[in-house]
């Protein structure tokens, strides 16, 4: 490390002295309790963060992806985007300690401050990368958000059908409103852990139970059997590994973010752990039958265990609501200038114009499936993707950028030429792969729904008794594509 980089480092952390000064006064039991419940910013609570945050619903949707991919290519492909993803997440990291540290030479002070990714763009690159830079990523987050919706109706259903899906999003739209009053990351500290907790459980429940199941009769694994479908599945991988349009926020809650370089890896490590052997069992059980079925919990018999997860997914989902939802209540915060009030209540009333759009596009396009691998290619493969990338290689182009990083680049990959590779290779891959191809197959098949189901469809995917019993509980099929296993 270069001397010029020192002081930096010690800038850093410089301001988060107060906050650990603070934590070694002698506590009661009351606020020694809320702390450990509450606030949170060590390097385990990044972990949990990020590792809960990155598989939620997704984790439903995936044997779905492996039957239009095939066994070998989806597994190849979660390695890949996993890597791809971590990378990323790297570089937001280093660009977030860069940006903080030249502001902190500059004396500015982030107590009641919150950094979001585009104002690191804004401070590195100028305006209009902070303009693409937000418009992209508030778009993401507001899909991310709708998407937990559809998810919470789309599973509830499986345990009460006595109301219909819409209706259940009204409901549960309702229900996560509540999250405008969490204040900021620091405050999902219980929250995050108890989310992996429910994630790893439905994962390991999915796998158990397809493997005890046994193969369906006449079993087919006919994929990848379209492009159409090949390029769904693979972009709907695409947006499983590209949750950290949240990463910058949950870097700030950290009281020495500079640690977070290494925990987006670790975290991918540990959710490939629940990703693969989940969507493997439940795809060699079921095989083609789940082209018809874009939720893994439609193919298992109701059983205490399945409810279970059903219901801890439900939970996983509001709290995933909360992280999606978050840094938009923070953006919107800042455009009508409330983001340092004090009051908590004046906050959260602000907070709710946030809400309402995306319980409205949650009851549109309830399209549970379809609409991740659509929000994977238009939104994720820039947001998480292709503008990080670009924005490392703009910010440090000349040789002064270079030689004055906070960070260099590991020796590993190359030092900075090594860096810039992959950077350039990440641009074009998901330009091509994610987002023209991928793009261009979700759009179609996404379009497909509508024109089967209709929008503001009263119950997406559900079974009907009037309809001849091949068409239970059937998807559209893609275009060009005939049900079969039923």
């Amino acid at each position: 490390m270069s001397s010029d980089d020192k002081p930096a480092e010690t800038v850093i952390v410089g301001n988060y002295v107060e906050m650990e000064a603070e934590e070694g006064k002698p506590k009661d039991i009351k606020t020694r309790l809320s702390s450990f419940l509450w606030h949170g910013g060590s390097a385990y609570d990044a972990w949990f963060s990020c590792a809960s945050n990155q598989v939620a619903q997704v984790l439903l949707t995936l044997p779905y992806s492996f039957s239009q991919l095939g066994m070998v290519s989806g597994i190849l492909f979660q390695l890949f985007y996993g890597l791809l993803g971590s990378w990323t997440a790297y570089l937001i990291s280093i660009l977030y300690v860069e940006y903080r540290t030249r502001k902190e030479r500059e004396k500015v002070n982030f107590r009641d401050h919150i950094i979001q990714w585009f104002e690191v763009l804004d401070g590195l690159l100028g305006k209009h990368w902070r303009n693409v830079g937000l418009a992209f990523n508030c778009t993401f987050l507001l899909f991310g958000s709708v998407i937990q919706l559809i998810a919470c109706a789309s599973n509830i259903y499986y345990i009460n059908d006595h109301l219909d899906k819409r209706t259940w999003t009204y409901i549960f739209g309702a229900c996560c409103a509540t999250t405008v009053f969490i204040p900021s990351f620091h405050n999902y500290r219980i929250w995050s852990f108890v989310g992996l907790v429910m994630t790893t459980y439905t994962a390991w429940y999915l796998t158990v139970a397809s493997l005890l199941h046994g193969q369906v009769e006449g079993v087919k694994h006919s994929g990848p059997a379209k492009l159409v479908l090949y390029f769904t599945g693979a972009t709907n991988i695409l947006y499983t590994f590209g949750g950290h349009a949240v990463t910058v926020e949950i870097m700030h809650a950290m009281w020495k973010p500079q640690k977070f370089k290494a925990i987006y890896l670790l975290a991918t490590l540990y959710v490939l752990t629940l990703t693969l052997p989940s969507a493997v069992a439940v795809y060699w059980a079921f095989g083609d039958m789940l082209l018809n079925h874009s939720n893994a919990f439609a193919l298992f018999p109701q059983s205490p265990f399945r409810d279970m997860a059903v219901i801890l997914m439900l939970i996983h989902q509001f709290i995933t609501f909360g992280f999606a939802c978050t840094p938009l209540y923070f953006v919107w915060e800042k455009a009508i200038g409330m983001h340092e009030c004090k009051s908590l209540c004046k906050r959260a009333l602000v907070r709710l114009p946030v809400v309402i759009p995306i319980w409205f596009l949650a009851i549109i396009f309830p399209f549970f499936g379809p609409i991740n691998s659509t929000v994977g290619s238009l939104l994720v493969s820039f947001t998480v993707y292709i503008i990080p990338a670009l924005a490392h290689i703009f910010t440090f182009k000349s040789a002064s950028a270079r030689q004055n990083a906070v960070e260099q680049p590991p020796k590993f990959v190359g030092r900075w030429v090594g860096s810039f590779i992959i950077n350039i290779f990440i641009v074009v891959w998901v330009l091509i792969v994610g987002f023209g191809f991928g793009g261009w197959a979700s759009m179609v098949n996404f379009i497909h729904q509508i024109d089967t189901f209709g929008l503001f469809t009263k119950c997406y995917q559900c079974p009907s008794p009037i309809l001849a019993p091949q068409m239970l509980n059937a998807t559209a099929p893609s275009p060009h594509h005939h049900p079969h296993g039923h």
